[in-house]
């Protein structure tokens, strides 16, 4: 399988700030609109789910096409960009490839977009908003 394409993004969680905890940088930006785009899928969205949520923490691509009204070297070009987006690994056992999730990737993901609260703090929404007498009048 060919290796070009989309990068592995940062292993290390703790290098980057959340989304509201300060603007990206072009570098930055670039890495996570192409795990983004990797995720914009709804097939691979869907082929993510089951590789992350599979009991054993592994599942073979043979377990996955059949879920799917897809051609296998299609669903295998997907689960090439959920790779190469740096979401998914896989090794070959003979005939078949099996995928798992790798450590951190979607931690890393909610990390990025939980904006952090502030301790007893609670989140204001329009209506929870105290109006001030000038904005009754």
């Amino acid at each position: 399988m060919s290796k070009q394409g989309l990068e592995v993004i940062d292993q290390d969680a703790t290098c980057c700030p959340g989304l509201a905890a300060a603007p990206l940088d072009d570098e930055r930006a670039t890495e996570l609109a192409r795990v983004f785009k990797a995720l914009g899928d709804p097939v691979r969205l869907r082929l993510l789910s089951m590789i992350a949520s599979r009991e054993g923490g592994e599942v073979c691509v043979c377990e996955m096409t059949p879920a799917f009204d897809l051609s296998q070297p299609t669903i295998s070009h997907h689960l090439k960009l959920l790779r190469q987006a740096g979401l998914i690994d896989c090794e070959r056992r003979g005939t078949w490839v099996y995928y798992w999730a790798l450590p951190g990737a979607l931690d890393r993901l909610a990390g990025f977009l939980t904006k952090p609260q502030t301790a007893g703090a609670t989140p204001q929404t329009p209506e929870a908003t105290p109006q001030t007498p000038e904005a009754t009048a």
